[in-house]
């Protein structure tokens, strides 16, 4: 007897909150065809791809939350430091038949200029973010994406902790300093704001974070 391989679509996969896919022996057309047919508008799942491995996730509420408070901490004191910025969110950024993927969030602040007026980026002459932010638990899928996009600073934050992986010539060595912020201690203040917003909510944790570094 003959058995056929089945074939569903990507669409009829139905992944719970928190948990995430990961498809092996995926080619770079099928990757940018699956990119296509889910559209520009969707919010999940997030899609990430290397080395021939499809990896899909749905994020739960907190992972929502931790990442969009990390943000509204970075712009503000970049606000406070009167540094540009621009937010490209969870961008698609592709390597062209290497790999590609849709950060949790991440700002152009060095490079701010050269993008703030792109609708679309082209890692073939547009630079990658300058910051990419992640909550939760990263794959090594994600990581080996982030490290062919050559973006120059990851954060990552799982279990109220955070973690700097700064890119250097063998990938990413993980590091207590921000380049971004090289006189803040980000490591510790990370977990720390994102408490407060729990506690006492983002608003007021922002507002405390001004009146502190103002």
């Amino acid at each position: 007897m003959v058995v056929l391989p089945v074939t569903i679509t990507i669409k009829s996969i139905n992944i719970s909150p928190g948990s995430h896919l990961l498809i092996d022996n995926i080619s770079w057309q099928q990757y940018e065809s699956l990119l296509q047919e889910l559209g520009e508008k969707r919010s999940i799942p997030r899609i990430n791809y290397s080395n021939g491995i499809l990896e899909l996730m749905s994020p739960l509420p907190i992972h929502e939350r931790s990442h969009r408070i990390i943000g509204y901490i970075v712009t503000t004191i970049l606000d406070i430091q009167d540094r540009d910025w621009e937010d490209f969110g969870s961008t698609t950024f592709k390597k062209i038949k290497k790999a590609g993927l849709e950060p949790d969030t991440c700002f152009y602040i060095k490079n701010s200029q050269q993008v703030r007026s792109l609708q679309r980026i082209d890692l073939e002459i547009n630079p990658p973010p300058d910051l990419a932010i992640e909550a939760d638990v990263t794959s090594i899928t994600t990581l080996e994406a982030y490290q062919v996009i050559k973006v120059p600073e990851l954060w990552i934050f799982a279990d109220f902790k955070l973690k700097i992986y700064l890119l250097g010539n063998d990938g990413y060595i993980e590091s207590t300093n921000s380049p971004t912020f090289p006189d803040l201690d980000i490591v510790q203040m990370i977990p720390e704001l994102i408490e407060q917003a729990f506690t006492q909510g983002t608003r007021k944790m922002l507002k405390s974070l001004r009146q502190k570094l103002s």
